[in-house]
């Protein structure tokens, strides 16, 4: 079925954002058509055998199972077959893709793995961490623990360090006064701290007066 949906022309643009694939995994598949082929198999009863056929070949198939794990409505369900894909997810596309509506159930026990997967060896284990925080937690129920969570992150990993100045530059939207104490003490290192300071300064939800104090707090 992703075979039939494959787009030779599409397929160079998606295999250069995300450069970490080799380009033959890439088919080009637009996510609409992915999403929907995802609503149509998601019913089916015998989806259980492609989640289960792991790893996959293609960007698409990854893409395709997160979609289908989206649809999760069962709060367990859900977190078993997180823990089952994550290990094999092998790109930010698919990480950032995945989010199950079920998580959104019981916060406080998503807060949990969160912090968990954060811990993981495994770089987009830790990205989705951060992500669900990100995702999760800077609304009604942020709490300042968690961008230390995030602090003490420490990795050379390019798509995790990204992933935590998209937090942290999202996090001074509503969380300002804690965020920058973050920066103005220098704990972060240089590339997550400037990285977040240019994520910052991008956003319309944050004051020009803001965004002219951060430019000064730049390493």
């Amino acid at each position: 079925r992703l075979l039939a949906l494959q787009d030779e022309k599409n397929a160079p643009f998606m295999a250069k954002l995300v450069p970490t694939l080799p380009p033959e995994s890439v088919l080009g598949v637009r996510m609409p058509d992915c999403r929907s082929l995802a609503r149509e198999l998601c019913r089916e009863p015998d989806i259980g055998l492609f989640l289960a056929d792991l790893p996959h070949r293609y960007l698409a198939e990854n893409n395709l199972h997160a979609l289908i794990l989206n649809e999760e409505k069962d709060y367990a369900a859900a977190v078993a077959a997180l823990d089952a894909f994550l290990p094999y997810v092998d790109n930010w596309a698919t990480c950032d893709g995945l989010r199950p509506k079920a998580l959104g159930r019981y916060l406080h026990k998503t807060a949990e793995k969160a912090l968990g997967w954060m811990k993981s060896d495994h770089t987009y284990t830790v990205r989705y961490g951060i992500g669900t925080l990100m995702n999760f937690f800077l609304g009604e129920y942020y709490a300042p623990e968690y961008p230390e969570a995030v602090v003490a992150v420490k990795s050379n990993e390019y798509y995790i360090n990204m992933m935590r100045a998209w937090y942290f530059a999202t996090a001074l939207i509503g969380h300002y006064d804690d965020i920058v104490k973050i920066l103005e003490t220098g704990r972060l290192d240089t590339f997550t701290h400037n990285k977040t300071i240019s994520k910052a300064r991008e956003s319309y939800r944050i004051t020009p007066e803001k965004k002219e104090y951060l430019k000064t707090l730049r390493k």
